[in-house]
C-alpha cells in the first residue's frame, strides 16, 4: 500500500536516504524510487532550496522520473536521484563535499548510480568517481558512449521538438515556426543553436539575462525577460530550465498549440497534464523527450556499444512521443497520463 510518509510525492520509493557530513558541510538527499530493471540511475543536482523539505520533494519527483524516462529509453536501469543542498544562493561545491558524497553513493553499494546534473560538471563527477565505482558521465574517448550528457539531452529535445511540431502544427520542418525557448543552459542552448540552424523564429530566455542577450545577438532572435517567456504568442513553448513551471495560472496564460522542452518535471502537479490537455495543447512527456543524457551515461556506465549506438537510440524518441500521442488520441486521456501508463507496465506497477 503506497503511504506518503507526508510527502505527496512519495510513490512507494525502495528508499530515501538523508546524509550529513559534519567537516565538508554536505548534506544531501538520494531517492531510489525503483531498481527492477536495474541499479537505479540518475544525475545529482547541487542547488539551494528553501527548506529540506523541498530539497526532499525534488528527489522524489526526479528519481520517479529517471525510474519512467530509463524505462521509455529501454535502458536496463531503474531511477534514482540526488541532491545537494546548498546553503546559499550561489554557492559553489567544495571538492571535500563532492568527495563526501562520493562516499556516500559508495555505501549504497549500488543500488544508486550517480550522474552530471545541474550545478555539476564533468570535472566534479571525476572527484565523485575518486570516491566510488557508481558513476557515470566522465571524459570518454572519442566515438566511446559517455561524457557530458548535456549535448546528448539536447539533440533528443530538438528531434522531440520537430516531431511534436509536425504533430500538433503540421509542419514539415522548423523553418518559421516560431519557438519560445526557456532556459539556455546546456540543453536550451544546444536546443536553441539547432533549431536557428533549421530557420525557426526564437524568443530566448534565462534567468540570466546576458546570457540571452547574447545568444539572441549570435542567432538572430529576440531576448525577452525570464517573467515574460512563458506568455509570449507564439507556435512552441520550449521549457529547459528547472521544473514545476507548468501550474494552472501559467496553463491558462499559455498561448501556444505545443509544450515540447527538456526541463525535468514541468508539471507542477500531475492534474496540471490534464489543464493542457484540456487546452489543446499538444505535450511532449519530459522524460520521454529529454532522455538522451540518460542514454548517453547509461550505455557508458553499462558497456553498452559506442557513441553510433548511443545516437541511434537517441534517434527512436520521436517514435516513442508518437506512441504516446497516437495512444492518447485513442483513449482520451492526457499525453501525460499515457506515459505514466506505458512506464509503469514497463517496470511492473
Amino acid at each position: 500500500m503506497t503511504t506518503d510518509w507526508g510527502f505527496p510525492d512519495f510513490d512507494d520509493h525502495e528508499g530515501v536516504h538523508l546524509f550529513t557530513d559534519p567537516v565538508s558541510g554536505l548534506r544531501a538527499v538520494i531517492a531510489i524510487h525503483s531498481t527492477k530493471l536495474g541499479p537505479a540511475a540518475g544525475g545529482v543536482r547541487f542547488w539551494h532550496y528553501a527548506d529540506s523539505d523541498r530539497a526532499i520533494t525534488d528527489a522524489l519527483r526526479l528519481s520517479r522520473g529517471m525510474s519512467f524516462k530509463n524505462a521509455m529509453a529501454g535502458l536496463d536501469l531503474g531511477g534514482g536521484k540526488g541532491v545537494v543542498l546548498a546553503a546559499n544562493p550561489g554557492d559553489t561545491i567544495t571538492t571535500e563535499q563532492l568527495e563526501a558524497f562520493g562516499r556516500v553513493v559508495e555505501s549504497l553499494g549500488g543500488r544508486y548510480v550517480t550522474a552530471e546534473d545541474v550545478g555539476m560538471s564533468e570535472d566534479r563527477m571525476k572527484i565523485i568517481a575518486g570516491q566510488t565505482r557508481y558513476v557515470s558521465g566522465l571524459p570518454v574517448a572519442s566515438g566511446a558512449a559517455g561524457g557530458d550528457p548535456g549535448p546528448y539531452t539536447a539533440h533528443g529535445v530538438y528531434l522531440g521538438v520537430k516531431a511534436a511540431a509536425a504533430r500538433g502544427l503540421g509542419a514539415t520542418d522548423m523553418k518559421g515556426v516560431r519557438v519560445a525557448v526557456q532556459g539556455l543552459g546546456s540543453v536550451g542552448g544546444g536546443l536553441a543553436r539547432l533549431l536557428a540552424k533549421d530557420g525557426a523564429v526564437l524568443t530566448l530566455a534565462d534567468v540570466n539575462e546576458t546570457r540571452a542577450e547574447s545568444l539572441a545577438t549570435e542567432l538572430g532572435a529576440t531576448a525577452v525577460p525570464a517573467d515574460a517567456i512563458l506568455i509570449q504568442d507564439v507556435d512552441l513553448f520550449s521549457p529547459n530550465a528547472l521544473g514545476a513551471i507548468l501550474t494552472e495560472q501559467s496553463i491558462a496564460e499559455l498561448r501556444v498549440k505545443v509544450v515540447a522542452g527538456g526541463a525535468n518535471n514541468q508539471l507542477a502537479t500531475r492534474a496540471d497534464g490534464l489543464r493542457v490537455h484540456e487546452r489543446g495543447i499538444l505535450y511532449a512527456p519530459d522524460y520521454v523527450i529529454n532522455a538522451g543524457g540518460i542514454i548517453n551515461v547509461g550505455l557508458e556506465y553499462l558497456g553498452h556499444g559506442d557513441e553510433a549506438e548511443v545516437m541511434a537510440r537517441i534517434a527512436k524518441i520521436p517514435a516513442r512521443l508518437n506512441q504516446v500521442w497516437d495512444e492518447s488520441d485513442r483513449n482520451g486521456l492526457p499525453a501525460a497520463d499515457v506515459a505514466d501508463q506505458i512506464a509503469k507496465g514497463l517496470i511492473g506497477r
